[in-house]
């Protein structure tokens, strides 16, 4: 049977296929479990959508159903078992008890649960679900969307995938690109997977654009936006690789949606006394002082210009941060608020790769790109690389020759000035030599098709995507567990506790051991956490316990609710 399986009748009903339904939970009287507290996080897991629309998904049969799945994988993100394989190092029947079983799947099994949640689509179909009902929810932070793409590194060698910049790196590595849309306080909505990355502002023009329109909520009408002709559907925020004036002004005429951006060209700095201090409310309800000042700007040039708000912030160094935006109706405190939040979505990336590992690939196996996709030709990029390196070569020869000419040597020192003439007739010869070169290249250059479809590779050319059904599946847990714990850390903020310090406070409660006392005659679920080292962690933890009680959330796949208390005080006040 295997490590901690005590349910033998079950087990082997399953093994023949006479367990339909799954396994019944089962709570039993346990003390110290590890990570126990992680069952506080329960409520708000469910409030994130960890259950819902799960029909959406593929139905397992056998012992575990995809409640229990669906169940432990939020607890194991939120303990930071980051994949699959660290499992092996767990007590599987400890685990077990947080989802009132007798042990958790063993690694291989739990992989192959997640192939049955995944097939046909299903996790992707899951996580459009999860994002619209996380938009409906809170249409107020559905109004403002960061978008910013994030690459993931892939080292193994199924497949040769593109190279691409990698920023926290400095270097061009092989990897998918990730395009993420997020809140202003860095909470995830949904994200792009791009294996043949053509670029943010394409992405939004084919990909989030068109989402967008269709699932963000509260939108205005026609009749309202035809009233107010300064009135945007929702507001779009990036950096500045979406910098383009004709994309502002495509986004403004044809769909009326606000754009805001830093200002990729600036020009001369304004002066310090159009600057005034100002209080400004960001996001996540913190008040900062900003010395901003604002000014109408013509952004582009020729056919592509668009007049935009341009808004600046003054820092200590004098340094001047412009951002442009065609969000009119909107406070210019507002819109700096907006876009000097960007930096939550960097947090968001860096937060969720040190605690939930979630650039890691972790499923074996490739699939076909489609043979009408567009990728960039090897013969272009060749040719493209051959011409820099020409034309760099042929700029520091005309460098080195404009210097000699103009500082020639002296006729009276023959030596020197026959060293002179043959440095610069060599010169002269390079020169001719590759700007012969450099014509031919653009030649070729300009009969060769930057882009050519998939079907038109030379085969040693052609890659592979990776398979994403598990990895989508995990991703959107992840997500899930992201917005639960963001939501506990709302909880305990005070002006005392700050977001790093409350998410420092959940991870060490979700690491704490708990006692797991169910009382059925009272249909209680009771969560027992055992203290911390420091008395006004017990008093935060307190606090969070009274207003989990008050959910009266009902352990899911039971008829037990939930009861959360710490050790020393008494449930029942």
């Amino acid at each position: 049977m295997g490590t901690a399986c005590t349910r033998v009748g079950e087990r082997f009903a399953a093994s023949i296929g006479q367990l339909s339904v799954g396994a019944q939970q089962h709570f039993e009287a346990c003390h110290d479990v590890p990570n126990g507290g992680v069952l506080c996080a329960l409520p708000s897991l469910m409030c994130n959508g960890l259950l819902d629309g799960s029909e959406k998904l593929g139905q397992l049969k056998g012992y575990y159903r995809q409640l229990h799945i669906l169940l432990f994988l939020g607890f194991m993100v939120l303990c930071r078992i980051r994949t699959i394989e660290q499992l092996r190092g767990k007590c599987p029947g400890e685990l077990g008890k947080l989802i009132g079983l007798d042990r958790i799947p063993e690694a291989r099994c739990l992989r192959a649960k997640l192939d049955e949640l995944s097939k046909d689509n299903a996790s992707e179909e899951w996580a459009a679900y999860l994002s619209r009902q996380w938009m409906v929810s809170d249409p107020e932070a559905a109004g403002t969307l960061y978008v910013d793409g994030h690459v993931r590194v892939y080292h193994g060698k199924q497949t040769k995938l593109p190279r691409r910049y990698v920023s926290r790196q400095r270097l061009c590595l092989r990897g998918t690109t990730d395009y993420w849309v997020n809140d202003a306080i860095g909470q995830p909505f949904f994200v792009i997977e791009k294996v043949v990355d053509p670029g943010l502002l394409q992405v939004l023009r084919e990909d989030i654009v068109p989402r967008l329109i269709r699932e963000v909520p509260n939108q205005p009408s026609e009749e309202e936006l035809k009233a107010n002709p300064y009135r945007c559907r929702f507001i779009l925020v990036f950096d500045r690789e979406g910098y383009s004036p004709l994309f502002f002004a495509d986004m403004w005429r044809d769909h009326r949606i606000g754009c805001i951006c830093y200002h990729k060209f600036p020009g001369k700095s304004w002066p310090e006394a159009w600057f005034v201090e100002q209080e400004v409310q960001m996001p996540n309800g913190e008040t900062v002082l900003m010395c901003l000042a604002e000014m109408g700007s013509l952004v582009g040039s020729g056919n592509t210009k668009v007049w935009m708000r341009e808004i600046r912030k003054l820092t200590a160094s004098g340094h001047q941060t412009s951002l442009i935006s065609t969000a009119y109706e909107l406070d210019f405190r507002v819109l700096g608020a907006r876009m000097f939040s960007r930096w939550c979505q960097e947090n968001f990336f860096r937060y969720m790769i040190q605690h939930f590992d979630f650039d890691k690939f972790i499923e074996q196996g490739t699939t076909e790109i489609p043979g009408t996709e567009k990728v960039v030709n090897p013969a272009w990029r060749k040719l493209d690389r051959q011409k820099r390196s020409v034309q760099s070569k042929l700029m520091r020869r005309n460098a080195r020759f404009a210097e000699l000419t103009l500082h020639p040597a002296a006729e009276k020192d023959q030596k020197k000035y026959q060293k002179w003439q043959r440095l610069k007739a060599q010169l002269l010869e390079d020169i001719e030599q590759y700007d012969n070169e450099l014509q031919q290249l653009k030649r070729q250059f300009q009969q060769t098709a930057k882009h050519i479809s998939w079907n038109e590779l030379l085969e040693p050319d052609k890659f592979h995507r990776l398979a994403t059904g598990r990895k989508r599946l995990l991703d959107t847990i992840k997500m899930i567990a992201y917005r639960a714990e963001t939501a506990m850390v709302g909880l305990v903020k005070s002006p005392a506790v700050d977001s790093t310090a409350g998410r420092r406070l959940m991870q060490d409660l979700f690491d704490s051991q708990a006692d797991i006392l169910p009382e059925t005659d009272r249909q209680r679920l009771r969560i027992r956490v055992h203290r911390s080292a420091r008395p006004a962690t017990d008093r935060l933890l307190k606090t969070l316990f009274e207003r989990l009680n008050q959910a009266e959330l009902i352990y899911p796949g039971t008829d037990l609710q939930l009861v959360y208390e710490m050790h020393g005080y008494d449930s029942s006040k």
